[in-house]
């Protein structure tokens, strides 16, 4: 289990020379997690993420909290909500492993198409702020090119500026789509983690209806409909069913 580096966190929220409400709570939280009051330390982190402040290394701790509790499926949530917004982050997905070895569950997903798979491997190599970053660089680099293009009276600089700029063009526009892909990706991943101990999928969404398998606390699943207070789920190897909304907790 890979220990937090507290430097590395408080850094995130040194922007200040006066430390605010939130900067407090983080010190606060620290300082309970380093003595082990790891439910006082997972009580403040959370209420810093009320206070609307929201980062991978904020989720990542409340993680390692949880972790550190055996709650492996609150764990798991937090660990992948750091990783939405850190997709490239190793220390997440080392720990995020880790917890989902501790859950009961293990299911074998489905094979995906080896090129949707290289895809989404490229989209979620970068976050979307360093791939929007990058293309925004690229962009200003031709700029910068076409500008040798326009003014230079050499033929070989407007050569250069030419052809080297539009390959800074198509890279800016690569990184761009790449981020927009990204972005999507997490709009649209409509997941959640199951935190109630042992749940049974029904066939509808009724306490009457045919039971379909069972499923235990940490396993993520994909929220596909919602009737009231049931959710229609998918899980990693295809199967569907209907669970009650208390039982999840949406990533």
């Amino acid at each position: 289990m890979r220990v937090i580096t507290i430097l590395l966190f408080l850094s995130v929220f040194l922007q200040t020379a006066v430390a605010g409400p939130e900067q407090l709570l983080i010190a606060k939280a620290n300082r309970a997690y380093a003595a082990g009051a790891y439910t006082d330390a997972s009580a403040t982190y959370k209420k810093v993420v009320s206070m609307g402040l929201e980062s991978p290394e904020l989720y990542y701790n409340l993680g390692n909290t949880y972790f550190k509790m055996n709650d492996y499926a609150y764990a798991i949530l937090w660990y992948e909500r750091a990783k939405r917004l850190d997709p490239a982050n190793e220390d997440i997905d080392f720990n995020l492993r880790v917890a989902n070895n501790k859950i009961a569950d293990k299911i074998e997903p489905l094979p995906e198409l080896f090129y949707k798979r290289w895809y989404n491997g490229i989209v979620t190599l970068f976050s979307t702020d360093t791939w929007a970053g990058t293309g925004i660089i690229f962009f200003l680099l031709s700029l910068a090119l076409g500008a040798v293009y326009m003014m230079s009276r050499v033929m070989m600089l407007r050569k250069t500026g030419f052809w080297l700029g539009s390959v800074m063009l198509l890279f800016s526009f690569f990184c761009l789509f790449f981020a927009w892909t990204g972005h999507s990706l997490v709009q649209n991943a409509n997941e959640a983690i199951l935190v109630s101990p042992t749940v049974t999928i029904k066939s509808s969404p009724d306490e009457k209806s045919v039971d379909l398998f069972v499923l235990h606390e940490g396993t993520k699943v994909q929220l596909k409909d919602q009737i009231g207070s049931w959710y229609e789920i998918r899980i990693s190897n295809g199967s569907v069913g209907w669970i009650p909304a208390a039982a999840l907790e949406k990533i």
